[in-house]
């Protein structure tokens, strides 16, 4: 089954900043620079919390994992958004 997940840091070193980013846009979608929407299986989960060791300082660093629950709709639905709206996701199927 599929969670939802917010997931948002805060890294102190440039080169480690990047490798996490890299990390995070193969796990989900990002919202803002720091802050990212996954939708994940249990076990890719497990991964990105892996990974996410694997590339961060966890004496200078912090990432947070937030679980909003197991439907997508009501967890996007949950998040107010002042000023700009969060990107679009596309719909459909894009052929290049």
């Amino acid at each position: 089954m599929r969670r939802c997940y917010l997931v948002f840091y805060d890294i102190r070193e440039p080169k480690r900043l990047r490798r996490v980013h890299r990390v995070l846009k193969g796990y989900g979608e990002a919202w803002q620079y720091s802050v990212f929407f996954c939708v994940l299986k249990d076990i890719d989960r497990v991964r990105l919390q892996t990974d996410l060791e694997g590339e961060m300082n966890q004496k200078e660093d912090q990432v947070m994992i937030l679980d909003l629950g197991a439907n997508e709709k009501r967890a996007q639905e949950a998040v107010t958004t002042i000023g700009l709206s969060l990107p679009e996701r596309p719909s459909g199927i894009l052929v290049i």
